[in-house]
């Protein structure tokens, strides 16, 4: 049978409404030129610990290579259940996920329609905005304020209609830095109990909090708890981001749904590294990698206010988000500015447009990725002396 040369494939309006990796020329420029990558939150410290490596070849060698139940292995969800910082139920509260994205999508998938709005914080992870759009909902933003990027309760409240079904949250957050304090949290708790919505919150960075900050999940909230869904990941926490492991906390009922769309996307994670991080006597000490964080937190403060940039420390996570306005004199954009500091330094940061809704908002900053090893970074600080001597 003959085909048109002149055939276009039909694509959804949904996949066709999706933008690419905005990160993709950065990181082939990046290769070229043997960049320094602090662009991706790609864990460079902690390290994976040696027994979870050793628990994942014995669970190979030992047979566990086929289905496990979809929703988890039951060690493993007992092990997450006991990293909560309130009690959850692993067998019906807890789905292990691959990894946090399908986490994320499962839950919207599973909460909105077609046509429903979702409030969320803006700048946030640009992968929110694609996630929605997906589920074909409606982004409904939220302005965050620099230089410490709170939230005007008033502009909060007006992004709630009789069409919104769920807020999307993250904290500690991506690109800021911010961990929601409990205010903001009661204040979203009672626009939620009022519009009866479902709260979302992305929690992976829940272990990395900073300053003796004390990191509140939105299951310890009267008015989120019982209407939220909390979205984890042991990528950042145990340095294993590409197992691709996260999970899903929610109360009976929502999870019961979760596990069907959960069911119908992947089937489950893959059984032998699940297995062994629930096996692994698991050698990971948090507190004493969140301490290490930290430092490493304060040495790239150090660095980049150095250069010149102006940072709000982050109080949690794994990123600092800067501003180069005393840098650029507003006359370039951060892309711009972050080609010019690829090419003079040869080291990858993230321009700050992709995380705002209206990308001109992040013309003036960047994204810089702390969570690698100290020396990695005292090379960076090496490498952008030497470039600034050189002009």
């Amino acid at each position: 049978m003959a085909h048109s040369q002149n055939h276009q494939p039909y694509i959804s309006s949904r996949a066709a409404a999706l933008d690419g990796n905005s990160l993709g020329e950065l990181f082939l420029l990046a290769r070229e030129r043997g960049a320094i990558d602090l662009a991706l939150g790609t864990p460079g410290y902690p390290e994976p610990a040696s027994d979870i490596i050793d628990a994942a070849y014995e669970a190979m060698r030992g047979g566990r290579n086929q289905y496990d139940h979809p929703s988890g292995d039951v060690l493993l969800r007992e092990r997450i259940a006991d990293t909560l910082s309130t009690p959850a139920d692993p067998l019906t509260e807890l789905t292990v996920t691959v990894g946090a994205t399908e986490a994320l999508c499962v839950a919207l998938l599973t909460v909105v329609d077609p046509g429903d709005e979702v409030v969320l914080l803006d700048p946030g992870y640009e992968q929110f905005k694609a996630a929605i759009a997906l589920a074909g909902a409606v982004p409904r933003f939220v302005p965050l304020h620099a230089p410490d990027w709170r939230f005007d309760p008033a502009e909060l409240a007006a992004a709630f209609t009789p069409r919104t079904r769920a807020v999307l949250l993250n904290s500690p957050g991506n690109p800021t830095g911010r961990v929601l304090d409990r205010q903001e949290l009661d204040q979203m708790a009672a626009l939620c109990e009022q519009w009866d919505v479902t709260v979302i919150c992305d929690e992976v960075y829940s272990n990395f909090v900073f300053d003796d900050r004390a990191q509140t999940s939105i299951m310890e909230v009267p008015g989120l708890a019982e209407r939220g869904i909390v979205v984890g990941s042991l990528s950042k926490s145990y340095a294993i981001s590409g197992w691709r492991l996260g999970f899903l906390r929610a109360d009976p009922v929502r999870t019961q749904s979760l596990r069907r769309v959960h069911e119908l996307t992947t089937n489950g994670a893959a059984t032998p590294l699940q297995v062994a991080v629930g096996l692994a006597a698991v050698s990971a000490d948090l507190k004493t990698a969140a301490q290490e964080m930290g430092r490493r937190r304060d040495l790239a403060l150090e660095i980049f206010t150095g250069m010149g940039m102006k940072i709000s420390p982050a109080e949690g996570g794994c990123f600092l988000f800067a501003d180069v306005s005393p840098l650029t004199g507003g006359l370039k954009d951060s892309k711009a500015f972050v080609l010019e500091l690829l090419d003079t330094a040869g080291v990858l940061i993230v321009p700050g447009g992709p995380s705002f809704a209206d990308p001109s908002r992040g013309d003036q900053y960047v994204r810089i990725a702390f969570n690698r090893q100290a020396d990695l970074l005292r090379e960076v600080e090496r490498r952008i002396r030497a470039a600034r001597s050189v002009e």
